[in-house]
């Protein structure tokens, strides 16, 4: 009986205390008007270039290609598609959302 309390109690501490890897590597730092600026415009322009790539591999001829040149293509599709839904969100662990919802409970 102890066991199990003593694993489930181990187990939500081991949950509230996992962070994601982008998480953990958040520095704060100061960010002006101008850098947001700036780092809107890169964004904007590689958005443009990567959908520019994009237009250009869908208006190739892919029937000359041979299979590991398709593989290759394929997968830079993949890369660019990932390239654009980054967006360095916010990630909550399973541990932080059930100590979100025992915190509301108690409150409410």
């Amino acid at each position: 009986m102890k066991l199990k309390i003593y694993m489930s109690l181990m187990l939500v501490v081991l949950l509230a205390t996992t962070v994601t890897s982008k998480a953990a590597s958040f520095e704060p730092s100061v960010i002006t008007a101008s850098a947001t600026a700036d780092n809107e415009a890169v964004k904007k322009a590689n958005l443009v270039r990567i959908k520019a790539r994009v237009d250009g591999i869908k208006d190739m001829d892919k029937s000359t290609l041979t299979s590991a040149e398709r593989k290759a293509l394929r997968k830079e599709l993949r890369v660019l598609g990932q390239e654009t839904r980054s967006n360095g969100g916010v990630y909550l662990s399973v541990g932080a959302i059930i100590i979100i919802i025992l915190l509301l409970i108690l409150i409410l």
